[in-house]
């Protein structure tokens, strides 16, 4: 697997002030988690047909443990909240949302036509040390 670049520019950060802590609220109740059969080793509880199709090339959200939805649908709107998501037009919702788990795992959520699938942040990703960077500066760690 390689590294994915951070040349799109999409693919950055809102600056901090981006929304308000009532705006990110609203945002994270509009978020919509479903989850993807190319990102997932293990099917968990998603209900997939077939159950999994994980690319040889992408990043895993299982790939180190399992995490079912209800937990994945939590970090996306973790994430939100915390405000580490990608700008986007008003009346939109941003095309990528990173959020931090308990152990210090960074997963990027991105949207398709249907709602979001993520999956974890591979060591050799060159957006992860800053994605921890901005949750230590941005959110009371968990």
């Amino acid at each position: 697997m390689t590294a994915r670049q951070s040349s799109d520019p999409k693919r950055r950060l809102a600056p901090p002030g981006r929304l308000g802590p009532l705006g990110r609220q609203a945002l994270a109740a509009a978020v919509v988690y479903i989850g993807s059969a190319l990102h997932k080793r293990h099917p968990g509880d998603y209900g997939f047909h077939p159950p999994v199709n994980p690319r040889t090339w992408t990043s895993l959200c299982d790939g180190k443990r399992v995490i079912l939805k209800a937990e994945a649908a939590e970090l996306l709107r973790q994430g939100v909240l915390d405000g580490l998501f990608s700008d986007f037009p008003d009346n939109g919702v941003p095309k990528y949302v990173w959020s931090v788990d308990a152990d210090r795992e960074v997963y990027e959520a991105k949207i398709d036509s249907n709602g979001y699938h993520g999956y974890r942040l591979e060591e050799e990703d060159d957006f992860r040390p800053l994605i921890l960077k901005e949750w230590a500066k941005r959110c009371s760690p968990r």
